[in-house]
C-alpha cells in the first residue's frame, strides 16, 4: 500500500484583539511571505486550498469590558474557527492555523475536540509558551484574552468562551503537557497548580534535557487520546531565535531544541493540528522570525535531517 502524504489546510487568523501590543494580525502575511506553502510542499505535504477567517479591526470596535477586552468580537472568531478547523479535519486535511494572537486557540483546539468527540475519543494538548495563559477575567491583571485561552480550554473563566462547540471542558487537564514556561503572574501560579495540567518549565528542561521533557509531553498528551493538537506561541523560543514578537521574555528555547521538539512531534504520526500564533512582524528583523518559523513547522511536518 503506497503512503499518502499529508493533506495541509493553512488557515489563516489576523488576530490582535486578544493582546495589547498591535501587529500579530500580520503574522499570517508574515509567514506566507516567507514562502510557507512551498516549504510544506518540498517537505511532503499536499496543500489544500488555503482559507483565512475575518478579523474586525480594533479601530472599528469599542470594548466595554476590562476584564476581558474585546471579549464578543473574539468569541465571534473562534466560534467561526472551531467550525472551519472540524470541517478540515472532516476533509482529511491536517489544519495549520498561523496567527494571530493566542486567544484563537480556543477555537481552533474546540474544532478538534469536537470532531473526534464525535468519534467518542478524546485528545491531548501541547501547550508550547513563556506563558502559563492560565489567567482567568478575575484573575488578569491586563484584560487581555491571549493571556487566558488554555484555562478557558479546561472550562474556567467566561462561560461562554469555555463552551465553545457545547463542550466543557474542551480538554482535559491530565492530558495537556505545558512546555518553556518562563514567566507566570502571581494570581495565575495558584490556577496553573491546582488545574492538574503538567508544566515543563524552562528550568526543568535545563535540567532534564530537551529530549527527555519531549518524550514524556508526548507520552502524556498521547497515552489515551487519538492524538494531540499543537499550540505554539512564538515566545517560548528564546528571543534570540524569534525577536519578532510582543511578548518576549529571556531565557528560552534554544533553535535546535525547538527543532527536536517539532521533530519529536512529527515522528508520532499522531499530530492532530497545529497553531502558531503570536508573531508579529512589525516587531521582527527583516522578517527573520517568520523564516525561522517556517523551518520550524517544516519539522512539525515530517522534514527531517536525512
Amino acid at each position: 500500500m503506497t503512503h499518502q502524504p499529508p493533506s495541509v489546510q493553512i488557515i489563516g487568523v489576523p488576530l490582535d484583539l486578544g493582546a495589547s501590543r498591535r501587529g500579530t494580525d500580520a503574522g499570517p502575511s508574515a509567514m506566507r511571505i516567507a514562502g510557507l506553502g512551498a516549504a510544506l510542499e518540498r517537505s511532503g505535504c499536499r496543500l489544500a486550498s488555503q482559507i483565512d477567517i475575518p478579523v474586525p479591526s480594533m479601530e472599528t470596535r469599542h470594548s466595554d469590558s476590562h476584564d476581558a477586552r474585546f471579549r464578543d468580537e473574539i468569541l465571534a472568531v473562534c466560534v467561526q474557527l472551531a467550525r472551519v478547523t472540524q470541517e478540515a479535519l472532516q476533509q482529511g486535511h491536517i489544519p495549520l492555523i498561523i496567527g494571530g494572537d493566542h486567544s484563537l486557540a480556543m477555537g481552533s483546539i474546540s474544532g478538534v475536540a469536537a470532531h473526534y468527540r464525535a468519534q467518542q475519543e478524546d485528545i491531548g494538548l501541547i501547550w508550547f509558551d513563556a506563558h502559563g495563559d492560565m489567567n482567568t477575567p478575575a484573575t488578569s491583571p491586563s484584560g487581555n484574552i491571549h493571556g487566558m485561552p488554555l484555562s478557558h480550554l479546561l472550562g474556567q473563566g467566561d462561560s461562554a468562551l469555555a463552551n465553545i462547540h457545547d463542550i466543557c471542558p474542551t480538554i482535559n487537564a491530565d492530558k495537556v503537557a505545558l512546555i518553556g514556561i518562563r514567566d507566570i503572574d502571581a494570581n495565575e501560579r495558584k490556577v496553573l497548580i491546582e488545574s492538574g495540567i503538567h508544566s515543563f518549565t524552562m528550568r526543568q528542561i535545563d535540567e532534564m534535557g530537551i529530549h527527555r521533557v519531549c518524550d514524556e509531553a508526548i507520552e502524556i498528551v498521547t497515552t489515551g487520546t487519538a492524538g494531540f493538537h499543537l499550540s505554539f506561541d512564538v515566545d517560548g523560543c528564546d528571543p534570540e531565535v524569534i525577536p519578532g514578537s510582543g511578548t518576549l521574555v529571556p531565557g528560552g528555547v534554544n533553535y535546535r531544541e525547538a527543532h527536536l521538539l517539532l521533530e519529536s512531534c512529527a515522528d508520532t504520526g499522531k499530530m492532530l493540528a497545529m497553531d502558531v500564533v503570536e508573531l508579529n512582524p512589525f516587531l521582527d528583523l527583516k522578517n527573520v522570525s517568520a523564516e525561522r518559523m517556517v523551518t520550524l513547522i517544516q519539522s512539525a511536518f515530517g522534514q527531517s535531517i536525512l
